[in-house]
């Protein structure tokens, strides 16, 4: 699964879009970001702050459409226009009540963090643990880091 050209370049305007409401919002410019479409692990958006770049996972794209125009674009451009308007000045949680605000006043959405899309599309190797409450899939970078001896505990039940 793959984006075409055209699919990019929604994305791309999306972006300029919000980018272009919050301008309004805020009564000031920001500069338009670099958008780029790289496969990220797990993440279907990343936002880099001083490099004023935004990177889309294209599979996740490819097959969550819908939900990236309404939740992950709109994530993204938020962490920067966050990062313009209070996070330079001094420091900001990347989820904290700025990025709240800012999703939820400039753009109408909920201040999702996490998202939920079936990541059977991207065909990652994982490696079942069990906690005391749950079964939980790690990636292969977190499986090998419990074989050279880190742990990681469960939020829920708080075991090794």
């Amino acid at each position: 699964m793959t984006l075409n050209h055209s699919e990019k370049e929604a994305v791309i305007h999306e972006v300029h879009r919000l980018f272009a409401v919050a301008e309004r919002y805020f009564n000031r410019s920001f500069p338009l970001p670099d958008v780029s479409f790289r496969r990220s692990g797990k993440n279907a958006g990343t936002a880099f702050l001083q490099q004023n770049r935004i990177n889309f996972h294209p599979v996740l794209l490819a097959a969550n459409k819908a939900a990236f125009f309404s939740d992950v674009i709109p994530h993204e451009v938020s962490h920067l226009i966050t990062w313009h308007t209070a996070g330079k000045r001094r420091r900001v949680k990347p989820h904290g009540p700025e990025w709240q605000a800012v999703m939820q006043h400039v753009y109408g959405v909920s201040p999702s963090t996490t998202h939920d899309f079936d990541l059977s599309v991207l065909g990652l190797t994982t490696f079942d643990y069990r906690c005391g409450c749950q079964t939980i899939e790690l990636s292969v970078r977190r499986h090998n880091n419990v074989k050279k001896g880190m742990t990681y505990r469960c939020r829920r039940c708080g075991e090794n």
